[in-house]
């Protein structure tokens, strides 16, 4: 595996609303930031899960979709250039005893060397529920996806969906737009999807281009050199069917695992990482925690609280790296960011 080594201010580990925002406090202190993320798009669980159910609790935003709160985030932080390192999971942290000096090394032999951490990861590393279905890796990055980044990218295309979470009917109801077919297999015939959006796909399969398929699950797929041709699902009496497709969603929901931040010795607070609400420092100094991932007494975990705690700790970022300097809180109004 070759490694690629890289020097910032700044690691965040986790590339959800609060790395975001983090990465924008960062810049804000003059501090560079690179991003370290196990998905294989920006946006933790809001562009995972949610991305087009609305938000409520955003200051300014009467209501605002997953995505679009994640594509306003981006915007705010791409001033100060931060570097994104995507499907690949922080694997180790070790601590240059001279300079002082954090390493974080990832799943993907990326080595980064920070002054200071913020772990923004939420619960901890997600990964997608993969279906047991065999040849699935044949397929993955070109016919089976985990998220949609892009409607277009579907558009014309016979799109088997598994699941009935919100993510599946929502991407049903959405990708019913631009595909040729959608198919939505799940076990049960109700789905675990907000009433409204249950009433919306089943109006829609009444139509042409949607089908649900139920009670069925996945059992096979087939294809040849990454494209896909056939899904085969099965009912609970065994009996099969095969579906002519050319994409494969399956939203089964994302696995959460702490992994190796677990072993950093840092002090813990059940399955979260004990923070100072006023900093968000963490036991070792130079690591910061913030949002689902940090605990305190009184924590609240929103997203809005999120944001505030990224301040605080790139401010607290700041602190650490240059001990002893004054700093002039500056307002963002009179501030301003960097042109792009």
């Amino acid at each position: 595996m070759s490694q690629t080594q890289h020097n910032t201010d700044v690691v965040v580990i986790g590339a959800g609303p609060v790395g975001l925002f983090s990465v924008f406090e960062c810049g804000m202190e003059k501090l560079s930031c690179h991003v370290v993320d196990a998905l294989e798009a920006i946006g933790g669980q809001c562009s995972a899960l949610y991305p087009e159910k609305p938000i409520y609790d955003i200051p300014a935003h009467p209501a605002i979709s997953g995505q679009d709160l994640i594509d306003r985030l981006t915007e705010q932080a791409a001033p100060f250039k931060p570097v994104y390192h995507l499907n690949q999971r922080v694997e180790g942290l070790s601590r240059d005893a001279a300079s002082g000096r954090f390493t974080v090394t990832t799943s993907a032999g990326t080595e980064i060397s920070a002054g200071a951490v913020i772990v923004a990861a939420g619960s901890g590393a997600f990964g997608p529920n993969r279906p047991p279905l065999k040849r699935l890796a044949e397929f993955e990055g070109t016919s089976v996806f985990y998220m949609v980044r892009r409607r277009e990218d579907f558009r014309g295309k016979r799109v088997v969906i598994a699941g009935g979470g919100d993510s599946a009917v929502d991407w049903a109801i959405s990708l019913a737009e631009v595909a040729a077919k959608v198919f939505v297999v799940h076990r049960r015939a109700n789905f675990r999807a907000a009433p409204e959006s249950e009433a919306k796909l089943a109006a829609l399969a009444q139509g042409e281009t949607v089908e649900l398929v139920v009670p069925f699950q996945l059992k096979a797929i087939d294809g040849a050199d990454g494209k896909l041709t056939a899904v085969t699902v099965a009912d609970l009496s065994g009996n099969t069917r095969d579906i002519e497709a050319d994409v494969l969603l399956p939203f089964f929901g994302l696995a959460a695992n702490l992994g190796p931040i677990a072993q950093w010795n840092l002090t813990m607070d059940g399955h979260a990482i004990a923070a100072d609400p006023a900093t968000a420092a963490t036991s070792i100094p130079g690591i910061f925690a913030v949002g689902d991932i940090s605990q305190y007494p009184g924590k609240l975990k929103l997203i809005l609280c999120g944001f505030a705690e990224a301040a605080a700790a790139a401010h607290g970022a700041r602190a650490f790296l240059h001990p002893g300097e004054v700093s002039h809180f500056a307002y963002s109004t009179t501030q301003g960011v960097p042109k792009e």
